[in-house]
């Protein structure tokens, strides 16, 4: 029965996830993005606070959207656990930063105990970061627990065993011989009528669709990348940052990943280019066969690619239902979106897309001053 009920209702579903999890609206984004952005830059404290970094010596991970949940039917951490305990333990044997940018923890449909009581594999590897002073923990929607209950201290002195504080943001900074780079990092659902603190979004996650995915055990984060180009609200994250100076802007909280503002398939309309400006008819022809099969799936590319400014960056998330996660590294003068994946027992890492930092803040200037 329950697999007749999957076939039958995996499309609604997803269509009513869809539907009433996430209502961006361009004008509150806009707003509670520059107020949050302003608040740490001119009063950094319970907000978020201000970083300073030196491309060739500090390293950072950013993950986000674990969801970590209670090992039910509706845990879609469960099938990426693995993979993310092998990666953090990678992480920080390479004496990373880690930045979770929020949607850690699923509280919206679990207790704290709950979640607590079945991840501590995972708050022990992390716990390891913060022992080095190397983690920093952001808060989202779905754990803005964190911030809001009383008890939040408690559970957390518990689980890493000494104090942390859960921030919104975190600003990264750096100077450069070109200047002033800001990487600003949230989780991204700021402004967001249907998840920014709303309750009629909350009462669906938690009283219909939590029980009834955990009957279905029903995953609706498909594998990166997703068959839509971009969302609405990775569009609108866009727009914003395309509007600050020397600024990037690093989210998660729609679970697609997205690098210098494209996702994968336009990245390689982007390098087809090159590929015929240098005279190389093989490697243009290589990457369009790539093009022309993933359009098949997602369909045509939008002809405003070429002109995207390299400003918005999203760690994707650590809940595929295919056990694969991803995030955004910045390390040895290079932000990378990275994939890693369990095959044969063993997590192997792959770098989907990079740059170097100071090639996209150049852009970023370039740009701006065209």
């Amino acid at each position: 029965m329950r697999k007749i009920l999957q076939l039958l209702l995996l499309r609604p579903i997803r269509w009513m996830v869809d539907r009433y999890s996430s209502r961006p609206d361009r004008g509150r984004i806009f707003e509670a993005l520059s107020r949050l952005k302003s608040q740490i830059e001119t009063d950094a404290g319970k907000k978020g606070f201000v970083i300073p970094f030196d491309p060739a010596k500090n390293k950072f991970i950013i993950f986000s959207d674990q969801h970590k949940g209670r090992k039910n039917g509706a845990d879609d951490f469960a099938p990426a656990e693995q993979t993310y305990l092998e990666a953090l333990h990678y992480y920080n044997r390479e004496t990373f930063h880690l930045i979770a940018l929020g949607d850690c923890e699923e509280l919206w449909e679990n207790t704290m105990l709950q979640v607590i009581k079945a991840n501590s594999l995972s708050f022990d590897a992390e716990a390891k970061f913060l022992q080095r002073q190397a983690f920093t923990k952001i808060f989202g929607n779905h754990d803005l627990d964190w911030e809001i209950d009383p008890l939040a201290q408690s559970y957390l002195k518990e689980i890493y065993k000494e104090k942390i504080v859960v921030l919104e943001a975190v600003t990264l900074q750096t100077n450069t011989d070109d200047g002033l780079l800001t990487i600003f990092c949230t989780h991204g659902h700021q402004g967001d009528l249907q998840s920014d603190g709303n309750w009629f979004s909350k009462f669906l996650i938690s009283k219909i669709w939590a029980p009834l995915q955990a009957y279905l055990r029903i995953n609706p984060n498909t594998p990166a990348y997703d068959r839509e180009l971009k969302s609405l609200h990775n569009t609108i994250m866009y727009e914003w940052s395309a509007t600050q100076k020397e600024l990037i802007l690093i989210t998660g909280h729609t679970h697609q990943p997205v690098f210098e503002s494209l996702t994968h398939t336009e990245r390689l309309m982007r390098k087809k280019q090159s590929a015929l400006a240098a005279s190389n008819p093989e490697w243009a022809k290589a990457i369009a066969d790539e093009i022309e099969w993933r359009k098949k799936t997602e369909g045509e590319i939008p002809s405003d690619y070429l002109k995207i400014r390299p400003s918005y960056f999203n760690t994707g998330c650590c809940c595929y239902s295919d056990g694969d996660i991803t995030g955004i590294e910045i390390a040895d003068g290079y932000i990378r979106l990275i994939k890693w994946k369990m095959k044969d027992g063993k997590a192997s890492r792959m770098v989907l897309e990079e740059s170097t930092l100071r090639s996209v803040q150049r852009a970023l200037a370039l740009e701006r001053s065209a």
